[in-house]
């Protein structure tokens, strides 16, 4: 049986505000002709302007969606409106879905079982070494060849800025030297140069432009002396250059199995792209993870991974000294163990510090890692004595919630400072920030 989730839970799933606000205006008994639930899934026939009402149903295992209603949006009106009067106890428990419920889950099962077997292939691939050659290695070293010669001059580039003294860092030399990066095959690094106009505007920009300068600089000493480092070092120094890890190689690695909490989440716009970052942590194993998709605007982000639910599910992580980054391999319909709907274990901030100490330590370019803390009393600029970040400050929500009193917290860690995810109540419910 699923635990029903919260108000809050359900309208994070909303595609925009206009989807929020529309999903309440079908949240009512009479809008739906019938609805039931199957403790896993959620079905019901709600009332549009034409003669036959909109089927719409709702797997909670992953969440996955599903209405005959035209809208474009994903999930739609329907399906969350379905959710809300779920979440508010309001749809009857049945023995068994309509037919049309099971032929819809049937198909996702029986394309799940392909999806497995594609990816069990792809990993007996990689391990005979199969698709690998001499030209695919002679690519790699020319390619090589460029990003050296290209961060090389970088490191000159850099050395010259240091000692003109930073005010004279102009918006039209990153721009230059960004794009001189493209052409040298370095989009990593041209990132992190081309963000250097954001930091420029900031208030304290002097010593945040010395650090980003800093970090930029080891980048590229790293990746000359990239023979010399560890071989995970090494990996993530390629990585964050820019050379690409397909989703195909990370499926083909090991897999991690846990119940994982799904702390939180947050959107960023980039590059005319959105990009979700959900994060999760291990039940069993305490490992941080971080689940990454994108989508271009007026199209949906991946909606299935619901802040404040527990998955169980095998996970396969990115490469790298600190890995974090991963994809889910596969979920796994299981009983839900004991305290599920508890909140994660949280540990006291002098231990949430050591573990981003050992986080910088193998990769000293780590931007962001999800903290779980416990017994923190939040204030407006700080949490448990950690700073929040300047955008974070004034968490009324959460000082509410807390009400002077301890809590535990699930917050994204970055080097400006804490960002609140997630806190939870008395019971354990998740109250969304």
């Amino acid at each position: 049986m699923i635990e029903r989730w919260s108000l809050d839970q359900v309208l994070a799933l909303a595609p925009d505000a206009s989807s929020r606000k529309a999903a309440q205006g079908v949240a009512a008994a009479g809008k739906w002709s019938s609805r039931g639930t199957t403790g896993s899934v959620l079905y019901g026939e709600c009332a549009g302007s034409g003669s036959k009402p909109y089927l719409a149903c709702v797997d909670l295992t992953e969440p996955a969606y599903r209405c005959s209603c035209p809208s474009r949006k994903f999930p739609c009106k329907h399906a969350l409106g379905l959710l809300l009067l779920w979440s508010a106890d309001g749809v009857p428990a049945e023995e068994a879905a309509p037919q049309w419920v099971t032929e819809w889950l049937d198909g996702r099962a029986e394309r799940a079982a392909r999806s497995a077997a594609r990816a069990e292939t792809t990993r007996d691939d990689a391990a005979t070494g199969a698709g690998t050659g001499a030209g695919a290695g002679k690519a790699e070293s020319v390619r090589q060849a460029r990003v050296g010669a290209g961060l090389a001059e970088l490191e000159r580039w850099l050395a010259d800025q240091i000692r003109q003294g930073l005010a004279s860092s102009a918006e039209h030399d990153w721009d230059g030297l960004a794009k001189r990066l493209i052409d040298a095959q370095a989009p990593g690094v041209a990132g992190l140069v081309s963000r250097l106009t954001q930091v420029r505007a900031e208030d304290d920009w002097p010593g945040r432009l010395l650090e980003e300068y800093a970090l930029i600089n080891l980048l590229a000493v790293a990746h000359r002396r990239r023979a010399e480092l560890p071989a995970a070092l090494a990996e993530t120094v390629r990585i964050r250059t820019g050379f690409p890890v397909t989703r195909e190689e990370v499926l083909a690695g090991p897999a991690v199995r846990d119940h994982w909490h799904v702390l939180g989440r947050r959107d960023d716009e980039h590059d005319r792209l959105t990009a979700r970052r959900v994060w999760l942590k291990g039940r069993a194993t305490g490992r941080a993870a971080l689940i990454l998709s994108f989508a271009p605007p007026g199209q949906a982000l991946d909606a299935s991974l619901v802040t404040g639910t527990t998955i169980d599910a095998d996970l396969a992580f990115y490469p790298g000294a600190a890995p974090l980054r991963a994809l889910v391999a596969a979920r796994h319909d299981t009983d839900p163990l004991p305290g599920e709907g508890a909140s994660p274990a949280g540990v006291p901030a002098g231990e949430a510090l050591e573990e981003v100490a050992r986080v910088l330590a193998d990769d000293p370019w780590t931007e962001s890692w999800p903290l779980v803390l416990a017994g923190v009393v939040p204030g407006r600029t700080a949490v448990g004595g950690l700073p929040l970040h300047p955008r974070a400050r004034d968490p009324w929500r959460l000082i509410a919630v807390s009400g002077g009193r301890p809590v535990t917290l699930a917050a994204e860690w970055t080097p400006q400072g804490l960002r609140p995810l997630t806190t939870y109540d008395d019971d354990g419910t998740a109250v969304l920030l």
